[in-house]
């Protein structure tokens, strides 16, 4: 079995951090999206992985090389648009060649990976396997009606009124059937080549399609809230280690990763946090859930459930959640205006004005 991984698209939902870099390479841990996904395929057992790119092609070549650092085996195919998830199978026909293949979207995380959806797809028997978990709000998604033997019956993308709140979370495993089904489809209304067509394309004409659900933390890190989310689940998983310096001023508290070469200088610590190489902290308290990249400097600040980017300086922040922060961002403190007040005060009057 052979892996494509979608690493392309606009990244709209992530503006402005996609104007300047992929938005699966936008690190949750401080480490990239994509490359949990690299590596979830490797421990599946795939060596040989696609990966679509677009207009940042160059960053991802860079970030991933060859693949051997992951334990895979990298091909770049380049798509010149965002045409959909099937024109991405389109494009990779002469990659794929007849071998069954895991498409994966390369902005997923997972965290159980994929080793045992790719197991079971191997082991059956069906054109195409797709994994699914319950959502809230399914009419963002694709959605997917299945049958009590496990069968999909109908698929719809981001439907007005879903018939199921089972979503499509961007894992599937096809065997070489599917080539046909996207051949055979047209462009949707927002003209892509949708892989739900193609899924019903060959539900239509009777090939089996089965579905697995899992309820399993999952994220569509599309966004800043995903992407903060995402970060959350990982560091709950994290276990402490200090590479870096920490003076006898400072307190760590529960599961704290300070990187070689980070230093933490008269600061309180709260896990699960991780520092990456080269960050200064000096006089700020961070965390919890807080990730900080390479060469990031948080001074005389207090900062939790956030992630900066390599290179941000936060510098006299009173108190910042919750937030996204990009490379070589500065957020700093304000200076104080004068204060003056503008009063019309009626007779016998008593007012009190704070210093």
């Amino acid at each position: 079995m052979k892996a494509l991984v979608l690493a392309g698209g606009t990244g709209s939902r992530l503006r402005p951090f996609t104007h300047t870099r992929a938005k699966q390479l936008l690190p949750i841990a401080n480490k990239p999206v994509l490359v949990y996904a690299l590596q979830a395929i490797a421990e599946a057992g795939i060596e040989e992985v696609g990966v679509v790119v677009g207009g940042h092609a160059d960053d991802i070549r860079q970030a991933l090389g060859d693949g051997a650092a992951f334990g895979v085996h990298v091909t770049y195919l380049h798509q010149r648009e965002p045409l959909g998830l099937a024109h991405a199978v389109l494009l990779a026909r002469d990659f794929l060649g007849a071998d069954d293949f895991l498409l994966y979207l390369g902005d997923n995380y997972l965290e159980d990976g994929v080793t045992g959806f790719v197991r079971r797809a191997a082991a059956g028997h069906d054109a195409a396997r797709l994994l699914l978990t319950p959502v809230p709000d399914p009419s963002a998604f694709g959605v997917a009606e299945v049958d009590a033997a496990g069968l999909v019956r109908r698929l719809e993308e981001k439907p007005e009124h879903p018939a199921s709140d089972l979503a499509l979370i961007g894992v599937y495993a096809f065997t070489p059937a599917v080539h046909e089904a996207v051949r055979a489809i047209g462009p949707s209304g927002r003209g892509e080549l949708e892989i739900t067509h193609a899924l019903q394309w060959m539900i239509d004409r009777g090939l089996p399609v089965r579905a697995e659900t899992t309820t399993r933390p999952w994220r569509d890190t599309g966004s800043v809230d995903d992407m903060l989310e995402a970060n959350r689940h990982v560091l709950d998983r994290i276990e402490g280690r200090v590479d870096g310096k920490v003076d006898p001023h400072s307190v760590l508290v529960g599961r704290v990763r300070v990187a070689e070469g980070a230093v933490v200088r008269g600061s309180r610590i709260v896990g699960p946090v991780v520092i990456g190489a080269g960050a200064v902290v000096s006089n700020s308290s961070v965390g919890p859930y807080t990730a900080i990249a390479e060469d990031c400097r948080v001074e005389d600040s207090a900062i939790g459930y956030s992630v900066l980017l390599r290179g941000a300086c936060v510098e006299g922040a009173a108190r910042i959640e919750q937030s996204l922060i990009g490379r070589e961002a500065v957020v700093a403190a304000a200076p104080r205006l004068p204060q003056a007040h503008r009063l019309v005060i009626g007779d016998h009057s008593k007012v009190q004005l704070y210093s």
